[in-house]
This record gives structure tokens, sequence and C-alpha cells, in this order.
């Protein structure tokens, strides 16, 4: 996953009204015991399109993968159909199950009675910049 590299943790910082700064290290962090449960089970895949911006998910993005996770309805998965991996929120609708996009352009994609679909893996954590 990430190099062994611990990086600083400065402490936290008010996203309202400012407070004062903390002028000390307040302990090191690495990326792998905040982002990765599992390891082996453990993959990054980059996003290429736009229809999970509505769930904070934007071309460019990394996802964080576990495959060891089990797939619910409501989490955001990688899937495979006819295919092709696809990143969206599995739901359940009146016994239908769906691969719902994030964005109004693109509509639900009913993979009930799909032959050649599956969840590869669900999404614990996405990385992108601001």
């Amino acid at each position: 996953m990430f190099e062994k590299n611990n990086i600083a943790l400065l402490g936290s910082v008010a996203a309202g009204f400012p407070s004062p700064a903390d002028d000390y290290l307040e302990s090191l962090i690495d990326l792998n015991d905040l982002l990765v449960t599992n390891k082996p089970a453990t993959f990054f895949l980059k996003v290429d399109g736009d229809s999970m911006i509505g769930a904070g998910i934007f071309a460019g993005d990394l996802l964080v993968v576990d495959r060891s996770l089990a797939p619910s309805f409501g989490r955001v998965v990688v899937a495979c159909l006819d295919g092709e991996f696809t990143v969206k929120r599995l739901i359940k609708q009146k016994n239908r199950v769906f691969l719902c996009a994030e964005n109004k352009k693109y509509k639900p994609i009913d993979v009930t009675n799909s032959e050649s679909f599956f969840v590869w893996g669900v999404v614990s954590s996405v990385i992108h910049k601001v």
C-alpha cells in the first residue's frame, strides 16, 4: 500500500470559527493504519468519469477498495458488469438490485437478472486533491 513513512499529525483544525493554532506535534500517523484494514485484500483504483460526483467521488480520485468487506445495500462498490468495472452505489428496491450513479445524468442499472454481474469490492475511502 503506502510506503511506511509516518506523517506528522498536528492536531485538529476548526471548520467553523477559527481556533488558536497548535504549535506542537500531536503524533505521527501512518496512512496504511488510517486507510487500510486488510492489506492483502485492499487495492487502489483511479476514478475515470463523473457518475459519482454526488458522493464526493471525482475523476482522478483514488478509491481505497477492500475486497474482504461484504457488500451491503447502500454502500459504494466496485462492480463488474458485462466484463467492465464500474463504481456505483448498490441499491435494492422492491426485490430488484440496482447500481446507481450519484449524478442525475446517469440512470440506475438494473442488475437483478444479469448473468455477468458481481461486486468486486467495497469502497472504504476516497482520496482526492482539493
